[in-house]
């Protein structure tokens, strides 16, 4: 795939919102792109993470164990990042991840992505800034939840 067809694709992800056609440049061009087959696994629930995929074409199936159970835990197709998570801190996987059909991903390690941070420290506080507030969103959702749990005298 050409370097720009890799900018393309990352600037359609919502965590590079906000970065500009050079710094995806960068971050496209520290990337690997992959051919993956289907029925590859791509990693296991509980692995260390130290990167994300990009979906660029095809299907990832994303899976949780439950109770020693396979249960399927949703679909990844074009667009969507997987592990996003693991470009900003140390963390493990929270779902096993196979390739569904023939696809295409773009790995981004942690170490690229924090080398961007660095060099860009504006878009490290935009980015801190996004994920504070879908942290608030998220409690807020939480606590509107809270009643329906909330044992009834």
């Amino acid at each position: 795939m050409a370097l720009d067809d890799d900018v393309r694709i990352l600037s359609g992800v919502g965590l590079f919102e906000g970065f500009t056609q050079e710094q995806l440049r960068l971050l496209a061009f520290g990337a690997e792109n992959m051919r993956v087959p289907a029925g590859r696994i791509l990693y296991r629930e509980g692995d260390q993470a130290d990167c994300a995929f990009v979906v660029v074409s095809g299907e990832v199936e994303l899976f949780r164990d439950v109770e020693g159970k396979r249960v399927p835990a949703g679909k990844a197709g074009p667009g969507v990042i997987l592990g996003e998570f693991a470009l900003i801190a140390d963390s493990n996987r929270l779902t096993d991840a196979t390739v569904a059909s023939d696809a295409e991903l773009v790995r981004l390690s942690r170490t690229l992505f924090r080398r961007i941070l660095e060099e860009f420290p504006e878009i490290a506080v935009a980015l801190h800034q996004r994920i504070v507030d879908e942290l608030q969103k998220l409690v807020s959702e939480i606590e509107s939840l809270a009643p329906r749990f909330t044992p009834q005298d």
